[in-house]
């Protein structure tokens, strides 16, 4: 039955640091003057890939973009692209919000055979950090970085497509890009663009060139050698929209391609339905190192229900799916359509009670959660390493 107090009269809060409120996905859309994934475009990849899409695009949970469209013409045409996306390390393990866009990334690159890069902004985390420089210096931000590499690499990328870099040991071979990218976007234009204060340090109003960077692919010479037009696709979440709104906007003064994104809805708190879910919020996250008991523990205590008051209340009218955060967490990750459609029509009905409704959750949680720490158990060290070496790689084809 109901748990929790959301406000929902408040405007919604989207940047790359903070999400709060009920965000309305048309008109981020409108606002952020992306375009909306259609069927259409859907149904295309399907038939340029032989594939049948992937849960996250079939559920519009990837929902806009930005010259998608023209990245698959591209690559009809025989030029293929990278990828790009990323993970600021803030917590020692990932909770699985983290997990979407790896997730989907590395679909992405079975299916288009594409290199990718990830990027570990360990030098954001702690430039953006609240907490003091000598509590948590740097040198914790690159351990988090590689503590969350080896739950990155457990997604199963392809080590001869893959390189994973943090920015604090590749850094010099991106700074040629970061300077042209710093000297074409005045601090006006990064104010307007990031809300950056007086009282912000400076490293911060510098950063943003530094994620843009890996958006050109001359950023990378040792997998693109001189080519400095290879097509980027960046999969990520629409909160980090305004840094490749900043990316696009220079491209063409640096002669480079725009990079393509896709966009990804927030992954809901286990409180409620608004928001995303967050590291460091008690009881709104389920983390890839919980175990089955702890998983079982946080969906029956914490997660919000969109059920009746009572059971004869529930039985007569019937559960609300868009605000049960049971039933969201499955559109992600119960892969069987047939059967999520079951559920919620179990659901609205009434014949299915949010307690059921969570044990469906559990069961689905349970063995991917359990599954992805044996794959996370296997990356060693020395596993990092070699997906970190700067190297020649694979780049397309079979």
């Amino acid at each position: 039955m109901p748990e929790g107090d959301n406000d929902v009269s408040a405007s919604p809060v989207v940047t790359p640091w903070n999400v709060e409120g009920a965000v309305d996905y048309h008109k981020l859309v409108a606002e952020f003057g992306s375009t909306p994934i259609e069927p259409a475009l859907v149904q295309r990849i399907e038939r340029i890939t032989g594939e049948r899409a992937h849960t996250f695009l079939r559920r519009q949970i990837f929902f806009s973009h930005r010259d998608l469209s023209q990245l698959l013409d591209w690559y009809e045409a025989g030029q293929p692209f990278y990828l790009y996306t990323g993970r600021g390390p803030s917590s020692d393990a990932l909770h699985l919000g983290h997990l979407v866009p790896f997730m989907f990334t590395r679909y992405l690159q079975r299916v288009f055979r594409a290199p990718l890069v990830i990027q570990i902004t360990d030098d954001e985390k702690f430039l953006f950090s609240k907490q003091d420089a000598a509590v948590r210096p740097l040198e914790a931000y690159r351990q988090l970085g590689r503590d969350n590499a080896k739950d990155i690499l457990a997604c199963g990328f392809d080590l001869e497509r893959t390189f994973l870099f943090a920015d604090t040991d590749y850094l010099a071979h991106l700074y040629p890009n970061v300077l042209r990218i710093q000297r074409a976007v005045t601090f006006s234009q990064a104010r307007g663009i990031f809300g950056f204060q007086d009282a912000d340090n400076i490293g911060k109003i510098a950063f943003p060139a530094v994620q843009a960077a890996p958006a050109f692919s001359s950023s990378f010479p040792h997998l693109f050698g001189d080519n400095a037009q290879v097509p980027c696709l960046i999969p990520c979440a629409i909160d980090q929209d305004p840094y490749f709104r900043m990316t696009r906007d220079v491209a063409p003064r640096l002669g480079y391609r725009k990079p393509a994104l896709i966009h990804s809805k927030f992954f809901p708190a286990l409180h409620g339905h608004q928001g995303k879910m967050s590291a460091s919020i008690p009881g709104s996250a389920i983390y890839v190192t919980d175990s089955a008991a702890a998983i079982r523990k946080k969906v029956n205590k914490y997660a919000y229900s969109g059920g009746r008051d009572t059971v004869e209340e529930h039985r007569r009218l019937g559960g609300d799916c868009d605000r049960d955060i049971a039933f969201q967490y499955l559109t992600f990750f119960l892969d069987d359509d047939e059967r999520l459609a079951d559920i919620a029509e179990a659901y609205r009905s009434g014949r299915m009670l949010s307690g059921e409704l969570k044990a469906e959750l559990i069961r689905a949680l349970q063995p991917m959660v359990a599954q992805h720490q044996e794959a996370r158990a296997a990356i060693t060290e020395e596993t990092v390493a070699r997906f970190m070496q700067v190297r020649p790689m694979a780049t397309w084809g079979a």
